[in-house]
């Protein structure tokens, strides 16, 4: 019976893949290799997260997302976190399967990934059944909203990237930082403009360039983000962004050396992985995560959050070093 209920509980709660495809979406399509690559990601995270719907145990998680190609695993990871995170979010069953699977060796080297899907998460659940922050770890509970910044503009184009809009206010995690909720969350907009421009650099610095100048910053930042995980394109092409991002060059490498500390954590870093860090950073992915482990710290500095000083110190750091001056 057990079985036969998460069968269920995966059909009845998985999306499918049809809502992950640019013509559903609305998306721009660049051309046939890069909407496979947008396309592919998108279901891959379904993957993810319909294994955690169907699976007994953390180890069955992991065991279903294991057999996928090596460059995939990551967004199978942030979908299983989303649906690990819904699980908590039901008025019935446990409420520990995000924390039971981030103490296996294997969800904790994908950490960043599973944060990012309980922001998804976020976006699908009632306000009261919001994860705790105090939960969480305090450096990285950003993530979990750029995760909901990028379900909305994913989901809600028209609203989030059309008009641009932003919640007031936002209620979580709230606190002496809650204020930095809403670049938290423009920086998962940043990384969806990423698919909303099909990876096409010069009409997704245009779609940027359509905020606000105070938000632009954050929304480079994710792009940059989403430019080094998910690839889609080729090195001209990663130099173009970076002429068009022009100030906000900082913003690109901080978010580049994120994407590049995720995928070395988890072993496994791709070429396109590799051409971003040459083109943002000026280094290579070993490198360039060496340095985000030096620089993360170990808490806040006076009113930032110490998410915000280690984007700070990384986006410095690549600046100075003359790394995004080219």
């Amino acid at each position: 019976m057990a079985s036969i209920w998460r069968t269920l509980r995966r059909r009845i709660l998985t999306p499918d893949d049809a809502e992950t495809t640019l013509g559903r979406r609305g998306f721009h399509r660049k051309s046939a290799q890069a909407q496979e690559r947008l396309e592919t990601v998108g279901r891959t995270f379904l993957r993810g997260y319909a294994a955690a719907m169907q699976a007994r145990t953390p180890a069955e998680v992991e065991a279903d997302l294991e057999k996928l190609p090596d460059w995939q695993r990551g967004f199978a990871y942030e979908g299983a976190g989303m649906g690990l995170a819904v699980l908590d979010g039901l008025p019935f069953g446990r409420s520990d399967h995000v924390q039971r699977f981030l103490r296996r060796p294997l969800g904790d080297s994908y950490r960043y990934l599973v944060y990012v899907g309980i922001g998804w998460a976020m976006a699908r659940l009632p306000r009261f059944r919001w994860p705790k922050p105090h939960t969480l770890d305090p450096v990285l509970v950003p993530l979990v909203l750029d995760g909901y910044g990028f379900h909305q503009a994913y989901f809600n184009t028209a609203r989030y990237v059309g008009a641009q809009y932003r919640e007031a206010a936002f209620p979580w995690p709230g606190g002496a930082h809650g204020a930095y909720a809403d670049k938290s969350i423009d920086q998962g907009i940043g990384r969806a403009l990423w698919f909303v421009g099909g990876t096409d650099p010069e009409r997704v610095a245009d779609l940027i360039e359509a905020f606000p100048a105070a938000r632009r910053g954050d929304l480079y930042s994710g792009t940059g983000l989403a430019a080094t995980y998910a690839g889609g394109v080729e090195e001209k092409e990663l130099r173009a962004l970076l002429a068009r991002a022009a100030e906000h060059r900082g913003e690109l490498a901080q978010a580049c050396a994120f994407a590049a500390d995720a995928r070395a954590r988890a072993g496994i870093v791709p070429e396109h992985t590799a051409a971003a860090t040459r083109v943002f950073c000026g280094t290579t992915p070993e490198e360039v995560a060496r340095i985000a482990g030096e620089l993360r710290p170990s808490g806040p500095e006076g009113d930032l959050p110490a998410y915000e000083v280690w984007r700070r110190r990384l986006a410095t750091r690549f600046v100075s070093s003359g790394g995004v001056n080219r």
